[in-house]
């Protein structure tokens, strides 16, 4: 019955929020048309001015991982990881992940599809993917967008995080998992 209760609920929430915009809208007698197209042009304007960020970010990711480097990084972490419990199989997700969200899905569906979905490498994987952020992604598409400059603090405070979800998806998966 909840079961049930939960997929209804589900279908019509969206066509429910939209029907009452719309209600208010005509309630107050606002031009919704011209709204929404105003809308759209700052939606396309701001479009446009990520494209060079989204540029940027996609050829440093490209030739991060067509140089080697990211090998030669994988290579230098390993010990380190060995000791954090991290299997050799899970470094090349937890050194994507803060750089590319794309690179770090790929790497995450070729584990799950090696090591099936219930495997504790698919479950930390997967762990891993929901607890760290794109933090180099998010740094030049967003603070690029606005125009910030200095982003130092934020680099360095958002891979802090990306490691600490690391640590604690290795830590909670062993626990739980093991």
């Amino acid at each position: 019955m909840i079961a049930h209760l939960v997929d209804l609920v589900s279908q019509w929430v969206i066509p429910i929020l939209i029907g009452t915009v719309i209600l208010l809208a005509l309630r107050r007698k606002t031009n919704i048309f011209d709204l929404f197209v105003e809308g759209a042009k700052e939606g396309v304007g701001m479009a446009l001015r990520l494209i060079p960020f989204l540029v940027g970010i996609l050829v440093a990711i490209g030739l991060f991982r067509d140089s080697g480097a990211l090998e030669l990084l994988i290579g230098g972490l390993s010990p380190l990881l060995a000791k954090l419990n991290l299997p050799p199989e899970i470094i090349p997700l937890a050194v994507m992940r803060p750089i590319s969200g794309s690179g770090a899905l790929a790497i995450t569906a070729e584990i799950i599809q090696r090591d099936g979905p219930d495997s504790y490498l698919g479950r930390l994987a997967s762990t891993m993917q929901g607890s760290t952020d794109t933090t180099l992604f998010v740094l030049t598409v967003y603070f690029g967008s606005v125009m910030i400059k200095k982003s130092r603090h934020a680099l360095f405070a958002g891979l802090i995080g990306d490691f600490c979800g690391i640590i604690a998806s290795a830590l909670i998966c062993g626990a739980v998992f093991r």
